[in-house]
């Protein structure tokens, strides 16, 4: 692609993202500030459609980007001082990210991102620690056994085991000293794999107890593992694009009702560097055309724990939903930090 079609690309798409119509040749003339025949214009359009990165809607005669064209724009018409820090979103997101308890930032920063895009908001809730720090087993009634679990957080777990016999509280302590001893600072699999080895060297009734508790553990560990926060799924029903197409509305909210799913994207944002950009359906686990989806890892003491992100229309700006989104992560992660 030469010059002259890289700026009437980059200019119809500024053009339909601002305007939301179709892009035509006189427009193009007068936006573009290049001195081109309406017939000029015309054929580097239509060479831009073969190349499949504009289209035609229905019979109109102006063009709107197709998502193998915005992918071009963002990647490499984009420029820097376009997509740079805005003090002024900067000082909104921070204004705002300010409660002492960490999930009520994350609850916080859902709904900063979906009030700044005017989209939806998603955060994944930062990463647990599940490793094993201590451990008490304590007498209840009827072969009824309490395990407080402490992981290396601080966060504490109560959960009661269902014994087979009677335990005497010597026992119970016995259990807890070994694997005080020997386990601690091992995540709960890799307790489990360790007991397995070491089964033959412990009384097998302390040996099933122990087993036991760290199943729980690890259940107990994978229950509170990530969870996404979302806010705005209704500014959807806002937008020209997708509010005329009650089949593509009805699928996008089953989506974010299918938390998993989105889980599976955000999870591979998190190993990106910096904000990441999915454009109309590239992702199979956003397999829609009239979506975009930007995200960003997000850091608490210098490791990657979560993932936050906009979604919405292709048609979006996308410079500045790149400032929300990156900024919002880093004052996340300073939030986090600090605590």
């Amino acid at each position: 692609m030469d010059q002259r079609a890289r700026v009437l690309l980059k200019t119809l798409i500024e053009r339909y993202i601002a305007d939301g119509q179709p892009v035509g040749s006189r427009t193009l003339s007068r936006a573009s500030g290049l001195e081109l025949s309406a017939a000029t214009i015309r054929n580097v359009m239509a060479d831009l459609e073969d190349m499949g990165l504009i289209v035609s809607p229905h019979t109109s005669a102006g063009r709107i980007p197709t998502p193998r064209g915005y992918r071009l724009f963002v990647d490499t018409m984009l420029t820097a001082q376009a997509v740079s820090a805005d003090a002024r979103v900067e000082h909104s997101v921070r204004a705002q990210l300010h409660s002492p308890e960490p999930q009520r930032v994350i609850q916080q920063a859902a709904q900063l991102l979906s009030n700044l895009s005017h989209f939806v908001g998603v955060v994944v809730t930062p990463r647990r620690n599940a490793a094993f720090r201590h451990i008490e087993f304590l007498t209840l009634s009827q072969r009824r056994i309490l395990v407080i679990l402490v992981d290396a957080a601080g966060d504490v777990q109560n959960r009661i085991i269902a014994a087979a016999r009677d335990y005497s509280q010597s026992e119970l302590t016995e259990a807890a000293n070994y694997l005080n001893a020997h386990y601690s600072g091992l995540s709960f699999d890799q307790m489990a794999l360790r007991l397995r080895g070491e089964v033959d060297t412990l009384r097998s009734e302390i040996a099933g107890l122990m087993h036991a508790a760290v199943a729980l553990g690890s259940e107990a560990a994978t229950g509170a593992q990530e969870q996404v926060v979302i806010s705005g799924q209704q500014q959807l029903l806002d937008v020209d694009d997708l509010s005329g197409n009650l089949a593509s509305l009805r699928r996008l909210f089953e989506l974010f009702e299918r938390k998993s799913h989105l889980l599976k994207l955000l999870d591979g944002a998190a190993q990106a560097q910096g904000v990441r950009i999915y454009i109309g359906g590239e992702n199979d686990v956003v397999p829609f055309e009239e979506l975009s989806v930007i995200t960003a890892p997000y850091e608490a003491d210098g490791k990657v724990v979560g993932t936050l992100g906009v979604i919405g229309p292709t048609r979006m700006a996308y410079d500045r939903m790149i400032q929300i989104v990156d900024i919002t992560a880093k004052l996340v992660g300073n939030a986090l930090s600090q605590r």
